[in-house]
């Protein structure tokens, strides 16, 4: 129930479940023939405004992508972790396992292996029944690896773990019983802050990997380049409106995780 109501609940605190809330608001209140009917409906395109505003979008973003940015290259270590949340499963049309948008993932993990960072690559993640079902995802992570380069010998797999504290959980007692002290943990950049701090709550020695940035140098700089870039920076567009999304989730994920004591 706890997973359930983990994904239901903040939707509409994302900027367009707030906003259709927001529009249910006024339909009621137009019903009821309040004269406060275009509060509501002022409020939901400020919403959709700023949650698609590039500034506000990019802004947010970076505040949890720029947190763990490694300074060097990165220390060798006893094992490779990728979280889940890169992959979808082989149903048809589709013609085998394929990466989503946090694929970079599963790709930064398999070139990590190939630069000798670690001898073991720790694919975590399993499916949740009511969101399709299907092999779980480090089965499909594990695929792609192989593909990869990386030998079926040298994975390991969390196939049940279906958030990023039961990651955390699962990948504590394969590294106790592997004997392995020090990781490096692969996930999304926008992601990386929750992560790591799990993994150092469960007493894990993770070294940051961040991977799948979504804001770069030049995209804090493109916005000032020109006034024609900085004119479509404030108009609304649904890849802002996404990464807004994204940043805010994570950031709620942060207050409810720190609320049942998982930080």
């Amino acid at each position: 129930m706890f997973l359930f109501l983990s994904k239901l609940l903040p939707l509409f605190l994302y900027p367009l479940g707030l906003a259709c809330l927001l529009m249910i608001v006024a339909l009621v209140m137009w019903w009821m023939r309040s004269r406060w009917v275009p509060v509501p409906i002022a409020l939901a395109l400020i919403v959709l405004l700023l949650g698609s505003n590039g500034l506000v979008a990019d802004g947010l973003v970076r505040s949890l992508e720029w947190q763990q940015i490694p300074v060097g290259e990165l220390p060798k270590a006893d094992a490779i972790v990728i979280l889940g949340g890169a992959t979808k499963s082989a149903f048809p049309p589709r013609p085998g396992v394929e990466l989503n948008e946090g694929g970079d993932r599963v790709l930064y993990g398999a070139q990590l292996y190939r630069e000798g960072k670690a001898p073991v690559v720790i694919a975590s993640g399993g499916r949740i029944d009511w969101r399709g079902g299907g092999p779980s995802e480090s089965a499909d992570m594990a695929e792609i690896l192989k593909t990869l380069g990386v030998p079926d010998s040298a994975i390991l797999q969390d196939p049940t773990s279906l958030n990023t504290y039961q990651n955390a959980v699962n990948v504590r007692q394969i590294v106790k019983e592997r004997g392995i002290r020090r990781v490096l943990l692969v996930t999304s950049a926008m992601h990386m802050p929750r992560s790591l701090r799990i993994f150092q709550r469960q007493e894990i020695d993770a070294i940051p990997a961040p991977t799948d940035f979504q804001v770069t140098e030049q995209d804090i700089k493109e916005p000032l380049s020109s006034t024609q870039a900085t004119v479509l920076n404030f108009l609304p567009d649904a890849e802002r409106l996404e990464k807004t999304t994204r940043a805010l989730k994570e950031y709620i994920g942060l207050v409810i995780y720190r609320l049942r004591g998982w930080l």
